[in-house]
């Protein structure tokens, strides 16, 4: 699970997810450098601080409020924070690159041609408007043809995308009817291919089932979009479709499993024979679906959400075939004018990508102005050749010294990991064995991967911006299907090194800790240790409590699905999970709107535990001494800055809303309090009864 579900590329996440742009997140170097905590010997930004608030009040107010106060979010943000100072250093320098690139005349056929090419098409804005939907015309023909319930079946197979990831990033939307995840089987050895629901163009059901005020909003937003795509691409009867759209997108999601249901590794352990996809799930011509999807040869099919699928396939078979043709129509159209993983307007011309942002960039997130080109252009060239662009990152940005530190201190958290699951009372000795021989065989990789991708077979044109996206998404989708014939990699990367994230990958029982996350202000190797570990320490801590937390802890050594709990432990384990969702849950950080406490649960029990151990690795580096007081704080008072400052953050409501209901992430200001469960927190800042964030010892979550 990564740290952030939304930053999958650098930008990417979200950084974390709770507190990183989604959409619309470009800004200029002077925002940058009012987010960043001030350089200090003490390691973290004191002018940051609001001191007219007790600590044990509202930790995130003391340790930012200063900050906040003076700070507004740039107009093309939907959110900026700590982690925006990381993406936008790799911006920087992945602007820089390319550039130096660019001007080097690459050779072609080369991946340095690629990059050049990709970035110049996206910039070729007069391009973009002379060639219209030229790119998108042979989708709409495919389209324009169904004239059977196999014709449709057909076309939803051939849109299928590996755009779907529910184990490593949590990320369960797809604007495709489905979406596709390969990795290991969750009890095997072998790859599988799993199918999950999608085919919304909303970010989650809620959107399309709630009564609330908001979200009755979004859906006639949402109906007026569609039209008006409908009718920019020159369609008639718009009005009309676009409401017939919105109902059978109600109808989809009315199908949809909820997020907390989709996290549940239990519930989605479907493997279906694929002659059982017919019985199980009809309305779809399955046999012409999976062999236009290139999945026709595989003999099983996990369907993660099995009722969904089975919804979203008596549909295809019950609605008129000019719905369909028109839905498709539209999600085309959308896909092409909205480039969800770059965050900003796409590929296609103004016309189109003008509404695209006022629905996605502006309704859903409340960004006032879409990203200038060239940003996108860097989170685009970047997405669609990551690791062409990452191998060129770490040569320039990244070095050996840095590498050789971080992993030391993986390693200086990892055995206080170990020491932490020896003092749990409540713990048997049979599974504190098992706990400590599966974190002892985590395998840990920083910075890059081992290998890198081939891209030699991906066509790159420098005047086909659309078109060079739309052969990267595919390129993706058969690299991922080219795993199913491959024994699994354990050492395998799902992040690139320019992405400002984290991820634990509980199939492979691995941890990934890209180049960019790993510098100022999370990561300085000139810093004191109780601002890295307070912060980077913490990130990582994240990591290796992801593989106990609710889902972790349920794959072993070898990352299969299995019960390695006693079931006095399990029901231990559990009560106390439960504990900290309620704690969570009564966070309200809009009005009449909490967090999900069992949706973040995952998330919050890495956020405790992995604080805890990166404070206990800390104590430990001092190796029995005592912290020198810098700036008037102490060491630990230092360490808890340094982590409620990695939590910077404001956000907009709009784009607040939204991942209160889709995140699996809190938002940042709740991580932040984060603290209130760690018994050093209250020695540190003198934390008393009575003040609101105070905890008796006894309702401290200590669940590692």
């Amino acid at each position: 699970m990564s740290l952030n579900r939304n930053l999958l590329f650098l930008a990417l996440a979200c950084g974390i997810a709770a507190c990183t742009p989604s959409t619309g997140d470009g800004a200029d170097v002077s925002s940058s450098a009012a987010a960043a905590p001030t350089a200090m010997v003490s390691g973290v930004d004191q002018a940051g601080i609001d001191r007219d608030v007790k600590p044990g009040d509202d930790f995130d107010a003391f340790a930012n409020g200063g900050w906040r106060s003076g700070f507004e979010i740039p107009a093309d943000r939907s959110s900026y924070g700590a982690f925006t100072v990381l993406l936008e250093t790799a911006e920087k320098r992945n602007a820089e690159l390319i550039a130096g690139i660019a001007a080097g005349n690459p050779e072609p056929g080369s991946d340095a041609r690629r990059i050049a090419d990709f970035h110049a098409a996206y910039m070729d804005e007069a391009g973009i408007e002379q060639r219209g939907l030229q790119a998108l015309q042979p989708r709409l023909d495919a389209i324009d043809a169904i004239a059977s319930r196999a014709d449709l079946s057909r076309v939803l197979g051939s849109t299928v995308r590996a755009d779907t990831d529910p184990l490593n990033y949590t990320n369960f939307h797809t604007d495709n009817l489905f979406g596709v995840f390969v990795a290991k089987q969750l009890q095997g050895s072998n790859h599988v291919a799993s199918l999950m629901q999608g085919g919304l163009g909303m970010p989650d059901r809620g959107y399309y089932l709630s009564d609330d005020k908001e979200m009755v909003e979004a859906r006639a937003a949402y109906q007026a979009y569609i039209a008006a795509m409908l009718k920019t691409a020159g369609i008639d009867g718009a009005d009309a479709r676009a409401k017939s759209i919105l109902e059978l997108e109600i109808a989809i999601a009315g199908a949809h499993a909820p997020v907390v249901d989709s996290q549940d590794v239990h519930k989605s352990n479907n493997p279906w024979p694929m002659a059982e996809f017919a019985k199980k799930a009809p309305g779809i011509d399955w046999s012409a679906f999976f062999a236009a999807a290139g999945l026709d040869a595989q003999p099983v099919i996990v369907a993660w959400q099995p009722a969904a699928i089975a919804g979203i396939a008596a549909l295809v078979g019950s609605e008129p075939l000019p719905l369909w043709q028109d839905y498709l129509r539209f999600h085309a159209l959308d896909h092409a004018a909205w480039n969800a993983a770059a965050r900003g307007p796409g590929e296609l011309p103004s016309a189109y990508t003008d509404l695209a942002f006022g629905f996605h960039g502006t309704t859903l997130s409340g960004t006032a102005v879409a990203r200038e080109r060239g940003k996108r252009a860097l989170d685009a060239t970047s997405l669609a050749l990551g690791d062409a662009v990452g191998r060129l990152y770490v040569e320039k940005y990244f070095s050996a010294e840095s590498k050789a530190m971080v992993e030391e201190m993986v390693h200086n958290i990892l055995d206080a990991f170990d020491e932490r699951v020896d003092s749990l009372e409540w713990m048997s000795a049979g599974t504190k064995a098992k706990a400590r021989e599966k974190a002892g065989a985590m395998r840990v990789s920083v910075g890059y991967p081992d290998t890198w991708r081939d891209y030699s077979d991906l066509e790159i044109r420098a005047d086909d911006a659309l078109g060079n996206r739309l052969r990267a998404e595919l390129h993706e989708y058969r690299y991922q299907l080219s795993k199913l014939d491959r024994p699994v990699d354990n050492g395998e990367w799902w992040m690139t090194p320019q992405t400002v994230n984290a991820v634990q990958l509980p199939l492979q029982n691995a941890m990934n800790f890209p180049a960019a996350i790993l510098d100022k202000p999370f990561f300085d190797p000139d810093a004191d240790p109780a601002a890295n570990y307070g912060s980077i320490g913490a990130v990582i801590g994240h990591e290796i409590s992801h593989g106990f937390d609710d889902t972790g802890a349920e794959f072993d050594t070898r990352g299969n699905l299995s019960n390695w709990w006693t079931p006095e432990d399990s029901e231990h384990f559990k009560a106390a999970t439960a504990k900290l969702a309620a704690q969570y849950g009564a966070y309200e950080p809009l009005p009449g709107l909490y967090v999900n406490g069992e949706l973040t649960s995952g998330e919050n029990i890495a956020d405790v535990s992995g604080l805890t151990i990166a404070y206990m690795a800390y104590r430990k580096s001092l190796g029995g001494e005592e912290a020198p007081v810098i700036d008037g704080l102490s060491g630990d008072q230092r360490f808890f800055l340094a982590f409620g400052q990695t939590w910077r953050s404001k956000i907009r409501d709009a784009a607040l809303r939204q991942r209160l209901l889709t995140d699996g992430h809190a938002p940042a200001a709740q991580r932040a309090q984060t603290v209130r469960n760690i018994d050093a927190w209250y020695d540190a800042w003198n934390v008393q009864p009575g003040e609101q964030l105070y905890l008796a010892p006894e309702d401290r979550v200590r669940i590692w």
